[in-house]
């Protein structure tokens, strides 16, 4: 299905007029375009380059949602509760289970759906703000029901936060939003991806590489932990280091009775003392309660001083073991990676749906009698009802203004959630330089702020490696240049430089 700017009819008063509707505010970011950009480290230049950029991007402001110190499942469920059964909500920071995915976005749609379906009479004009994962869910939903239904978005294209880019000079589609999903959590998306072609490639298991490789060291437990990262047999698979120490933290801050930050509880539980203490064949513990960490904030998007201790690895992320509560740890299900282009969930759930791109919404008026939305270009649109699944980023800015204002409580909810920024950066080069068959690299040590690689040779067998990082190294590194953010990669991946 094709989506492009279109004209249409807009209800203003009693009358209808035949408007053409673009954006008024800021364009969306264009996403940087392959580059070869001359290294000064020893690791070649690559052939092709994409960014994101999730925190300037004025349509999202933040990758998605994560839980703060006090927020918790009563936070999404007040963002989530309609008003005067005209204005819906939906989004994944208002999913309860899973907060901050793609299935909890599309799980917000279905329940806005139904919601909605519940409160209206047939053959009612519903509109939908947002083309992601929540509004196309539920926009397909409504469709069905038998409404009619008008789908807005402020982009030039649908997906929201799931952004696929194919071009001539790539290999393969590649994915600058959310494109990593867990086999079991994530099963009905992998079963409609399979359904409509996708293709999807398992992902193997994270090993843990020094950021200064040395030649082969001794260690205490028996493997040359940090040595030749490209020797499969001195990689270390687990790091069980951080992993006791997050499970000790966690642990201890259920037994507490208020929430505190993932830091304080490492800290005040002696878990930060305990790692220090610990180490992994030459890997420091220390150094590996920081790439845990990293892992974390790659993850949820959130530093540990910012992220909550009861409720902020709910739900358990991609790639990362799974930690209750009460510090029982279990492995990381096996992750999938998409290869085929996620925009094309999107797309089928969209199928068939009247859709408006460089439309921007900036007010929502609504009374017991109707909906009316106010458009960047001045005019107003009439509807009875709408479904809002801007992300939260959004709502925090005021971007979009609500008449009468949100509900007190509603304010408070959009505050307290927290917002997280997740990117990637894929690096395409002509042929490898590194000879590890390991999928997933863990960075340990060094002052890097790309530490998390996920290499495509044994995923796909393409000589490309995307390199994850979230929370402040994500802020810090969107402030630079696409030569200087391509140089702090290149200079992060010295290690695997082959012999």
């Amino acid at each position: 299905m094709s989506f492009t700017r279109r004209s249409f009819l807009v209800g203003a008063g009693s009358g209808l007029s035949l408007l053409l509707l673009t954006a008024c505010t800021t364009s969306e970011p264009v996403p940087t375009p392959s580059a070869s950009p001359v290294p000064t480290t020893a690791v070649p230049a690559p052939s092709a380059f994409r960014r994101s950029n999730w925190s300037t991007d004025p349509f999202a402001r933040g990758s998605h949602s994560f839980a703060t110190v006090g927020t918790g499942p009563e936070t999404r469920e007040t963002l989530a509760t309609p008003l005067l059964d005209r204005v819906f909500f939906a989004g994944e920071a208002t999913s309860l289970e899973h907060p901050g995915t793609v299935i909890g976005a599309r799980e917000s749609g279905v329940r806005a759906a139904n919601e909605v379906s519940v409160a209206s009479e047939d053959g009612e004009k519903i509109a939908v703000i947002g083309a992601g994962a929540a509004g196309a869910e539920a926009a397909r939903l409504l469709a069905l029901y038998g409404y009619d239904v008008v789908m807005i978005d402020a982009r030039e294209r649908t997906g929201g936060r799931i952004h696929s880019i194919a071009s001539d000079d790539w290999t393969t589609t590649v994915e600058l939003g959310a494109w990593r999903f867990a086999q079991s959590a994530d099963s009905d998306i992998l079963t409609t991806l399979d359904e409509l072609g996708v293709s999807t490639a398992l992902v193997g298991q994270p090993t843990l590489v020094s950021a200064t490789a040395t030649a082969p060291a001794d260690s205490t437990e028996g493997d040359s932990a940090g040595s030749d990262p490209n020797d499969a047999d001195s990689l270390v698979p687990d790091n069980t280091v951080g992993t006791t120490a997050l499970a000790s933290a966690l642990s201890w801050a259920a037994t507490q009775a208020s929430d505190v930050s993932l830091q304080d509880a490492l800290d005040e539980s002696g878990a930060t003392e305990g790692a220090s203490g610990s180490s992994i064949g030459e890997l420091a513990g220390a150094d590996l309660l920081g790439q845990q960490l990293a892992s974390v904030a790659a993850s949820y998007g959130a530093a540990a001083s910012d992220l909550s201790s009861w409720y902020g690895f709910t739900p358990p992320a991609v790639g990362l073991p799974v930690i209750s509560q009460d510090g029982t740890v279990e492995a990381a299900e096996p992750q999938y990676a998409v290869t085929g282009g996620l925009s094309a969930l999107i797309d089928d759930s969209l199928d068939g749906v009247e859709t408006f791109l460089s439309t921007t919404v900036v007010g929502v008026a609504y009374s017991d009698d109707g909906v009316s939305l106010r458009l960047g270009t001045g005019e107003s649109l009439s509807v009875d009802r709408v479904v809002v699944t801007v992300p939260i980023g959004v709502l925090q800015s005021n971007d979009l203004a609500f008449d009468p204002l949100l509900p007190f409580a509603h304010r408070t909810a959009i505050a307290d959630v927290g917002v997280g920024t997740v990117d990637t950066i894929w690096l395409q080069f002509d042929e490898p330089f590194w000879t590890s068959d390991a999928a997933v690299w863990n960075i340990v040590g060094g002052a890097g702020d790309i530490v998390t690689w996920y290499n495509l040779m044994p995923i796909m067998g393409e000589p490309i490696l995307v390199g994850v990082y979230g929370g402040a190294a994500a802020l810090r590194l969107a402030e630079l240049s696409d030569d200087e953010l391509v140089e702090t990669a290149l200079a992060n991946l010295e290690p695997f430089l082959a012999a």
